[in-house]
């Protein structure tokens, strides 16, 4: 979960394409609150640089916050964006 000022700056996009550069699957969406949840699966390492980089994200983006949870993998075989909607407690 990322909060701040996330929506409306190409967060999604970027992340989906930074996600691609990495090899890292799963899929990002805007939440109905203003934040923005993603899922990541991957190589531990890949899968931490994107978490890093959700940090920051873009540059119009403002992150104050990013909570990370740990879940057993789904075997999800690329990264998409996902339509907006409320937090999705199962991936």
């Amino acid at each position: 979960m990322v909060t701040g000022r996330v929506q409306g700056v190409f967060f999604r996009d970027t992340c989906r394409q930074t996600a691609a550069a990495r090899g890292v699957a799963g899929w990002v969406r805007n939440l109905a609150d203003g934040s923005v949840e993603a899922l990541f699966e991957g190589e531990p390492e890949a899968v931490d640089a994107l978490v890093e980089w959700a940090r920051q994200g873009p540059p119009a983006a403002l992150v104050e916050d990013v909570r990370v949870t740990e879940r057993e993998p789904r075997g999800y075989a690329d990264f998409t964006v996902r339509a907006t909607g409320a937090p999705d407690g199962g991936g």
